[in-house]
């Protein structure tokens, strides 16, 4: 289970004509402005934290990660772990399919046999339920799950999975959840209608078997500018906004009329560099003729790294949204290093260690990255390509919208991407994803777009995954980290977002570190 320090808790479509509700259907009725929609209702379909957001609502997984992303009990009221192989969870009698149905250990292994089986998923949850063997019931609410190896993390890992029926799901496609026909969950809400592009709308689960949600009926509109989202708010359209622009945010902070929220986010952005390929695309001499990729030798990663003033990106480029990282994960999440501070500006140094790696007079690279996706991310992309010019470097900038850019990342296309992750909430989701080298065969390295490889630290991170003594874990955990960041500069860490919320007057919203935008989250103002 994660560990959180006192740091850690601190704290497009137009926008929608909508009536205004009465005072009592305003009391029934939540309005969220959404910064997009889901790609799918299918619970299985894409590993997205907005996708698994959604999913939520409608569905439960096992075990859930509460706003600071501790397990707590959902469909499952307790779990441990009877050996290295063996895990035991018990469940709640009293949960209820939508249908009224019972959760079995049928429903739970099928999910299991499922989630990671789903025709063109673009973000396999196979990744989540491979190190499982078998299921097995041992009376009607307690189930045993056999793994193939030690899995310390498969609480974590099954907290993103939601259980579904058997019975409505066997045979079901992704198409079959997207019409509705197949979505019957144990959630708090029901399901009530969508399209691609338009508003989800749930209504409240009565037969909920926890504790009953404020609002009776939801509307998620996805507003993907973020203009139109406050601009949704201001006018009264929408009753709730996640990711606020942070001149807005303190636009919202100072009226009577609106209260905002924030949580650190468990979110690291950073660059990928490609550290693999000995001719990288978008590595050029100066002149543009082609040279051996520089961004193989460790020393021009660590001058990079140095030539970033983090504390400028944070404090002017986001405005106070971001918190400059040395880590992997924030401080409080299990497996950090307190030693792990962010790296210093140090552009003398940079220009140094870039000088005895044999390139004093620079080179050319591009840096690329999304417009659309993360809080001023195409600003930020601009402000690191300028530090880098700096630096001696002839920098050039590109940039796209999420969709292409997500595409163009997977297929390699990049040199320097400047990217995104949450991990699953210990370091070593970071280091299993981003770190480990790509091994499609072990599930291993699947989001290391900069195919960074060193067997050692390789060596480590599949000690650390299997061990369930958790000081022993944990050790390991930042062995691997310092191994890939301070001596090998794997990737270069940047800054953790800071999540923001804004509502009206009334309303209240608990502030999320996995940057999940729940309607449970929300309630009335007392």
């Amino acid at each position: 289970m994660p560990r959180l320090r006192t740091g850690l808790l601190a704290a497009a479509l137009t926008a929608l004509p909508a009536l205004a509700p009465s005072t009592a259907q305003a009391q029934d009725l939540l309005r969220v402005g959404m910064e997009s929609g889901p790609t799918s209702l299918d619970p299985h379909y894409a590993s997205l934290i907005t996708n698994i957001a959604y999913s939520r609502h409608v569905f439960q997984p096992l075990v859930q990660q509460d706003a600071r992303q501790v397990l707590r009990p959902a469909i499952a009221t307790e779990w441990k772990a009877l050996d290295d192989l063996t895990w035991e969870f018990k469940l709640d009698p009293k949960a209820r399919f939508h249908d009224g149905a019972p959760v079995t250990a049928e429903d739970v292994a099928f999910t299991i046999g499922r989630a990671g089986d789903v025709p063109n998923s673009p973000s396999s949850f196979r990744v989540y339920t491979r190190p499982i063997r078998s299921v097995e019931a041992l009376d009607p609410t307690t189930i045993r799950i056999h793994t193939n190896a030690p899995t310390p993390l498969l609480p974590n890992y099954l907290s993103l999975v939601m259980i579904v029926s058997r019975q409505h799901g066997e045979g079901a496609s992704t198409a079959d959840y997207n019409s509705g026909k197949a979505m019957v969950g144990t959630g708090p809400y029901r399901y009530v209608s969508w399209q691609p592009g338009s508003p989800l709308v749930i209504e409240r689960n009565e037969d909920f078997h926890g504790p009953a949600p404020a609002w009776k009926r939801v509307e998620f509109r996805p507003l993907a500018n973020a203009g139109s989202r406050t601009a949704a708010l201001d006018a009264g359209d929408v009753d709730l906004i996640e990711i606020v622009p942070p001149d807005q945010y303190k636009k919202f902070s100072a009226s009577p009329s609106f209260t905002v929220t924030e949580s650190p986010s468990n979110r690291l952005l950073f660059l990928t560099l490609d550290s693999d390929r000995e001719s990288s695309p978008h590595v050029h001499a100066r002149d543009g003729s082609p040279i051996a990729n520089p961004l193989r030798d460790r020393r021009v990663r660590k001058a990079l790294s140095m030539a970033i003033n983090r504390e400028a990106l944070t404090s002017r480029v986001l405005q106070g949204q971001g918190v400059p990282a040395g880590d992997l994960g924030p401080e409080g999440y299990f497996g950090t290093s307190p030693d792990l501070k962010p790296e210093p500006y140090n552009l003398d140094g940079a220009k140094k260690l870039l000088a005895e790696a044999g390139y004093s007079q620079g080179f050319a690279v591009q840096v690329n990255g999304p417009n659309d996706r993360f809080v001023n991310d195409e600003q930020v992309v601009q402000a690191v390509a300028q530090m880098w010019t700096r630096l001696g470097l002839a920098t050039s900038v590109e940039t796209r919208p999420r969709g292409v850019w997500l595409s163009e990342a997977s297929q390699l296309k990049y040199s320097v991407n400047f990217a995104g992750f949450s991990p699953n909430p210990e370091v070593l989701g970071m280091l299993e994803t981003q770190i480990h080298s790509w091994n499609p065969t072990l599930g291993l390295g699947t989001a290391n777009r900069g195919r960074f490889s060193n067997a050692d630290i390789d060596g480590i991170i599949q000690k650390a995954r299997q061990t369930m003594d958790n000081p022993e874990r944990e050790r390991l955990t930042q062995q691997a980290t310092r191994a890939a960041i301070r001596d090998q500069q794997a990737l270069i860490p940047l800054y953790f977002a800071v999540n923001t919320w804004a509502m009206k007057k009334g309303i209240t919203y608990e502030a999320r570190t996995d940057e999940m935008t729940l309607a449970t989250s929300a309630g009335h103002a007392n």
